[in-house]
């Protein structure tokens, strides 16, 4: 089943095209990654998809309806995005970050309800930071701050969450926890989950479906083993690779690899 997909869609920024003609389904219920080297466009994808910018050409199209005309809070109840750089949280607790996530819900004077209150204790117990609610977001480590952001999208109660790059900067531990967390949100709850990843090993094992671009253009997008392939790393990255298996999951895995 598919909910969100795009029709010919471009984006750039002024005149230089970043993303053009694309033509991609998210299936639903999955974990979709979106793999491809710096500059190709995967970023500006998200950014579009979840209408932070703003495209040239084409339609997004979610639940049936193009969601450049969707009002902004209904849009905000259907999806969830969290930045490669999240923004400051200097100042803020746990609890009144999480609770950001609830803006979609608010009227008035913006004023918490039973709820609210509800549903932002229980991100915090999902994404195991609980105990840091009172606590203020910038003594956290990195690894903390990145599942206390993950509970803020939670918090919004949408069904589809976008992720560009949630394991930057964060040690090989941290990386794990976080993907782990995500996997269960998946099948624990059934959510969508689309995030763009750096580390094809991760892509891999933690993936449902792939989206490989270069420069804008899709080259490959199925499951693991369509994607994880000497070929097609070969046209996506320019690199020689010797592909093998994850002996825990039986997935493609990168062994090693060359430059060509």
């Amino acid at each position: 089943m598919v909910r969100l997909y795009t029709d010919d869609l471009t984006i750039g920024y002024g005149e230089r095209l970043i993303v053009k003609d694309l033509n991609i389904k998210i299936p639903d219920k999955q974990i979709t990654t979106i793999i491809g080297s710096n500059g190709c466009g995967k970023s500006t994808l998200l950014k579009a998809i979840t209408r932070i910018i703003s495209h040239q050409s084409g339609t997004i199209i979610l639940d049936g309806e193009n969601i450049s005309l969707e009002n902004t809070k209904l849009l905000a109840k259907k999806m969830a995005i969290l930045p490669q750089t999240p923004e400051s949280a200097s100042g803020l607790t746990v609890g009144e970050l999480v609770s950001y996530g609830r803006f979609p819900y608010q009227s008035g004077f913006g004023r918490l309800t039973k709820k609210d209150i509800e549903v932002i204790d229980w991100a915090l117990e999902v994404t195991g930071t609980q105990d840091y609610k009172y606590q203020p977001v910038d003594s956290l480590s990195g690894g903390q701050r990145q599942r206390v952001w993950i509970a803020m999208a939670l918090a919004q109660e949408t069904e589809i969450i976008f992720l560009d790059e949630p394991t930057t900067y964060l040690d090989m531990a941290h990386q794990l926890e976080i993907l782990e967390l995500l996997q269960r949100l998946n099948r624990e709850q059934e959510r969508t989950i689309v995030m763009v990843l750096h580390d094809l090993n991760q892509a891999a094992r933690f993936a449902d479906y792939i989206i490989a671009l270069k420069d804008g253009e899709i080259v490959k997008a199925g499951n693991c083993e369509e994607v994880i392939n000497h070929e097609v790393l070969k046209e996506v990255f320019q690199i020689d690779t010797e592909i093998g298996r994850d002996p825990r999951t039986n997935k493609p895995m990168c062994i090693t690899y060359n430059l060509l």
